[in-house]
């Protein structure tokens, strides 16, 4: 399956890490997703496709034409149709403040059809997506829906909680959230209440995801598997907690995850696994 992406030109790189294309036949079509620091918008160009959410009380979702995600604190399944055809957007974890009138609080760990966050909108975005034939063009037109939706001014405490983010982007959540505070000069009350309005989750569980997303792109599939050395290089100092977190974030224990990697090497910036 080809994946074509690329980072928006200024201002929408303070929000957006990539807006892609990915279409073709995939090489398996169903995947599991552990929590990345991302938000995302899809708008799905082919046959539809199934979501499934690790809490099995959630019941799947289809969606035939397009979806928000909110930041998510828990890993799901994704299935594809036998072919592809999908425009994506990664937004950063508070990137998707400025395009949306609704508290990102209200996006955490859920799918949000389209129109229900821009109203009546999908048809027109898909009927002018599905006329061009270039990733080019495509990507193209995408960002241009994007930047005419950006707020004109940041909400309040948008830019506090993208400062404070970026460090924590930055610093793979190493920068304990005591020094952000302090050098934002606010409360962590204060601090805390912001990021759940502009991300949806505290600074301290960004930094989780921040700690976690780092450690599982460092891993050398093809190296000797070091993950005492390497939990601890990133920030993880309790090997049990270590081992309850990448279970809960993947659905597999280390040694399993290994394994699966070798098989089916990462495809893209965002790193989800075939499910088994």
């Amino acid at each position: 399956m080809e994946y074509v992406g690329q980072v928006p030109a200024p201002p929408l790189d303070r929000f957006v890490d990539d807006v892609y294309y990915q279409t073709g036949v995939p090489g398996h079509r169903l995947m599991t997703v552990p929590p990345m620091p991302s938000a995302h918008l899809f708008l799905n160009l082919g046959a539809p496709v199934r979501l499934y959410d690790s809490d099995p009380s959630v019941p799947p979702a289809v969606f035939a034409d397009g979806w928000f995600m909110g930041m998510w604190t828990r890993r799901f399944r994704v299935e594809f149709p036998a072919r592809v055809r999908l425009v994506g957007v990664h937004f950063k974890p508070w990137g998707l403040s400025p395009f949306v009138g609704v508290p990102a609080s209200e996006l955490r760990d859920r799918w949000v059809p389209v129109d229900a966050v821009w109203h009546r909108s999908l048809d027109r975005i898909r009927d002018r997506l599905g006329e061009l034939a270039s990733a080019g063009e495509t990507l193209r037109v995408v960002e241009e829906e994007l930047r005419a939706r950006l707020a004109e001014a940041p909400a309040r405490g948008l830019d506090l909680v993208r400062h404070t983010g970026g460090r924590l982007a930055t610093s793979y959540g190493a920068v304990p959230v005591g020094a952000l505070t302090e050098a934002a000069g606010v409360s962590g009350n204060h601090l805390a209440a912001q990021f759940k309005a502009h991300v949806g989750i505290t600074p301290k569980r960004v930094a989780r995801i921040y700690r976690f997303a780092r450690l599982i792109l460092s891993v050398d599939a093809l190296g000797p598997a070091g993950w005492a050395d390497l939990a601890h290089r990133v920030g993880y100092f309790d090997q049990a907690h270590f081992g309850k977190e990448f279970k809960d974030f993947t659905g597999h224990t280390p040694t399993e995850f290994l394994a699966l990697r070798r098989r089916f090497p990462a495809e893209g910036p965002f790193p989800p696994m075939p499910a088994e």
